[in-house]
């Protein structure tokens, strides 16, 4: 089946005409700007998340709007157009295995480096930081332990959320009850429903606006662990390994990357190497930075 022929709400059912062209130049604007590959099958979902946007900036159709954004290549809807395209799916603990890992990792390397360094690349609403934050207070049994996080995500309302640290309940609802006890403070009266993570684990994270496709991350590093998860799949291959020829310059030979369930980096062995479950390391040839 063809783009063009696609099932979608016919025209008359919709606030705004919404064309193949449309689609397509929304595509490859996506994919210029975050390095995002829409497939055909996300047509509905543009629309829908995009209409928003027209009516908020009060134009009547999409091609005014993406003239809108190709006239001012550095206007502030770039980021608005980014934020609405960009999928967040995360939960605590995602992948619980790589939290293992972690603590392994961590309690291995003790003190013989501090702060260790930590980078969630996609930290999205904060799930995946705040549980690598989580983590390390118990490798090491302490609200302080010798750990640094930086949390970065090219989508800034995500963050916004992130450095809140403010949940419903239910996000938290599957942890165990000793964690949640430990690691947040539930909400009363207007709050009441809502938690808030422990200001430790705050305190251990700096949250940074961040596009994976920028010719270079401004992160510092060498990081002990990269969490770059769930976020590949969004990309085409050659986007990938720009990207991971990028990580690596803050890598050093002992560094482990973290990769998620579905991602898979045979075309890149050259840059990284394979050494667990969903787990890489820089290639024995490639330099830190």
């Amino acid at each position: 089946m063809s783009a063009a022929s696609l099932p979608h709400p016919p025209g008359d059912a919709r606030q705004f005409t919404f064309v193949e062209r449309d689609f397509r130049r929304v595509c490859q604007l996506i994919h210029d700007r975050a390095g995002i590959a829409l497939v055909a099958s996300k047509r509905d979902m543009v629309y829908g998340r995009l209409s928003r946007r027209l009516r908020a900036l009060g134009l009547e159709n999409f091609g005014d709007y993406l003239a809108l954004l190709e006239g001012d290549p550095d206007g502030e809807e770039w980021q608005a157009f980014t934020n609405a395209l960009t999928t967040n799916l995360t939960s605590f603990f995602r992948e619980p295995h790589h939290f293992e890992t972690l603590r392994t990792q961590l309690q291995g390397l003790g003190t013989a480096r501090k702060p260790l360094a930590l980078w969630s690349c996609a930290a999205s609403t904060g799930e995946e930081p705040y549980s690598m934050a989580i983590t390390a207070c118990e490798a090491f049994d302490s609200l302080r332990p010798p750990v640094r996080i930086v949390a970065t995500d090219i989508d800034t309302q995500v963050l916004a959320t992130a450095q809140q640290g403010v949940y419903p309940l239910e996000r938290v609802a599957a942890l165990d009850e000793d964690l949640r006890r430990r690691f947040f403070q539930r909400g009363t009266g207007p709050n009441a429903g809502k938690c808030r993570v422990h200001p430790a684990l705050q305190a251990l994270i700096e949250f940074r606006p961040l596009n994976l496709l920028a010719p270079r991350y401004d992160v510092g590093g060498p990081f002990d662990s990269i969490f770059c998860r769930n976020v590949m799949i969004y990309f085409d291959k050659p986007t990938q390994r720009a990207i991971l020829s990028r990580l690596v310059a803050h890598m050093d030979a002992s560094s482990l990357l973290y990769t998620g369930h579905s991602e898979n980096y045979l075309h890149a062995a050259d840059l990284i190497q394979p050494c667990g479950r969903t787990l890489y390391r820089r290639h024995s040839g490639k330099a830190g930075a």
